[in-house]
């Protein structure tokens, strides 16, 4: 992977430079911190397809059983005992190098402000498990919280008015939150390059931004195990291990600077 130059063979100081890269993530990034993504060969809804229906929100909040289930399943993921990897470590060298527009994410672990990226470079397309809010009065809450109570609430209710508690997810039927649109679609747009890393680029509206992205004139990196839907409009397709992909492509972008 390549930064572009600057115009007319100028030599501008790395930390002048205006950032070019746009990253966008998927859970295969997160897969070798122990998080199984959802659509792989391995992943939760393929072994469980019943699982995704613990994310409806409909059913969520109409169905208390669907809550402690949900909550049940939350309490026992692997998120909670995860590390970031040397993937999510590289995007922070880039960020760091002042290559790096934004990181999108539709991943909600938290990894990459673990690994040392800026909360204001992140974007949670998806939103994050970390925090937890009432969907009656809004109350926020850390979601390591709500969990300790599970084991004499197993549907546990706000403190503040009683009602439904839900982690800060987006569940199948919200709508993402506009903000992480409206700045994914700019980090998109003005990228030079984006790269795609561990996402099969299916699920809308996120994977609307790779071709939005090509259309503004982006040079489009995909790093993924599987074909994506949008393979054939990349430049580069990268099937190696993520954790070893991505730092190499990062040291070129370094290189190039």
């Amino acid at each position: 992977m390549r930064d572009d130059p600057d115009p007319a063979g100028s030599t501008v100081p790395h930390d002048a430079r205006p950032p070019t890269v746009t990253v966008l993530t998927g859970a295969g990034i997160s897969t070798a911190s122990g998080i199984p993504d959802f659509r792989g060969p391995q992943g939760v809804w393929t072994q469980d397809p019943d699982a995704a229906t613990l994310l409806e929100i409909d059913a969520y909040v109409r169905d208390p059983h669907v809550r402690e289930r949900g909550w049940r399943m939350w309490a026992e993921h692997p998120v909670w005992h995860a590390r970031p990897t040397a993937a999510h470590r590289a995007l922070v060298e880039l960020e760091r190098a002042g290559a790096l527009i934004a990181v999108l994410t539709q991943n909600f672990d938290g990894l990459h402000q673990a690994a040392g990226s800026a909360p204001d470079v992140v974007v949670e397309l998806h939103g994050t498990l970390a925090t937890t809010s009432c969907l009656r009065c809004g109350a926020t809450t850390p979601t390591r919280d709500v969990l300790a109570r599970l084991p004499v609430e197993p549907d546990p209710a706000c403190t503040a008015c009683g009602g439904v508690l839900k982690p800060d997810v987006v569940y199948f039927g919200e709508r993402l939150p506009d903000d992480a649109v409206e700045r994914a679609v700019a980090a998109a747009t003005d990228a030079h390059t984006l790269v795609a890393v561990g996402t099969t680029l299916t699920v809308h509206p996120v994977a609307g931004l790779v071709p939005l992205a090509v259309e503004s004139g982006a040079r489009l990196v995909v790093v993924n195990a599987e074909p994506t839907a949008y393979d054939h409009l990349a430049d580069e397709v990268v099937r190696d291990p993520i954790e070893e992909a991505l730092p190499a492509l990062v040291a070129d972008v370094l290189a190039a600077r």
